[in-house]
C-alpha cells in the first residue's frame, strides 16, 4: 500500500522558495511510489485560538474537535489519514509566519489539558507518523536553527500532529532574488528526504 504524505504549507507566496523545498520533497516520496498532497494555508480560512480550551477537556487518545466552524477540521483529517508530513515556513520575524503560528495554535486538541491541570499532556504518547521540516530565510540557512525559533515552531507543531521529525531541510540566502532557486544540492537533498517519508 502507497504511503500518504501530506505537505502544509505557510508560506504566503505560491511558487516561493519554501514552497519549491517541500515539491522537491514529495517529488522524493513520490518516486518511491508514495501518494503526495498539499495544503496551502493561503488557501484556507482559519480563525484565531480563542484559548476556550474546550478541545482538550475530554480525556483519552482521540484528537479534540474545535467548536469554530473553519477549515481546519479537513486540513486536520488529513494529517490524521497521513502516514507522513511536511511542515514548511519561510523565517518572518525570527519565527514561523503568522498564518502557520496561526495553524499551530489550533492544535491544542492534540492534548489533553483539563482545568486545574498545570500543564497539557500530549494524547499520543508515541509518534504514529514521520515529519521532514523545512524553513527558509534571506540568512545562510545554517543559522536558522540558531538565530529564529522556526526550528522549535516546527518540531512542536509536528509533535503536536503525532509525527517524529526524521529530516529537515534550512534553505538560506532566499532573499537575493523574487522566487529565489533551489540549488541543486538542496534540491537532491530535498529529493532524499521524500524517500524517508515514503
Amino acid at each position: 500500500m502507497s504511503a500518504r504524505v501530506v505537505a502544509i504549507v505557510g508560506s504566503y507566496i505560491k511558487g516561493g522558495t519554501t514552497d519549491s523545498a517541500v515539491d522537491a520533497i514529495l517529488a522524493g516520496a513520490r518516486e518511491k511510489g508514495a501518494i503526495t498532497h498539499t495544503i496551502y494555508l493561503t488557501d484556507k480560512h482559519l480563525e484565531f485560538c480563542k484559548n476556550c480550551r474546550q478541545c482538550a477537556q475530554k480525556p483519552g487518545t482521540e484528537r479534540g474537535h474545535c467548536e469554530q466552524q473553519d477549515d481546519l477540521e479537513p486540513i486536520l483529517a488529513a494529517v490524521e489519514a497521513a502516514d507522513a508530513i511536511v511542515l514548511g515556513s519561510p523565517v518572518n520575524y525570527g519565527n514561523v509566519t503568522a498564518l502557520f503560528r496561526t495553524f499551530m495554535e489550533r492544535l491544542l486538541g492534540f492534548s489533553y489539558w483539563p482545568w486545574g491541570q498545570g500543564v497539557p499532556k500530549p494524547r499520543q504518547e508515541k509518534p504514529v507518523r514521520k515529519a521532514v521540516l523545512v524553513a527558509t530565510s534571506g540568512m545562510p540557512g545554517i543559522f536558522i536553527p540558531l538565530f529564529t525559533g522556526v526550528a522549535g515552531s516546527l518540531r512542536l507543531a509536528a509533535r503536536m500532529l503525532g509525527a517524529r521529525t526524521v529530516g529537515h531541510l534550512w534553505v538560506g540566502l532566499s532573499a537575493m532574488e523574487p522566487r529565489h532557486p533551489l540549488s541543486a544540492r538542496s534540491r537532491e537533498r530535498a529529493r532524499r528526504m521524500g524517500w524517508k517519508l515514503a
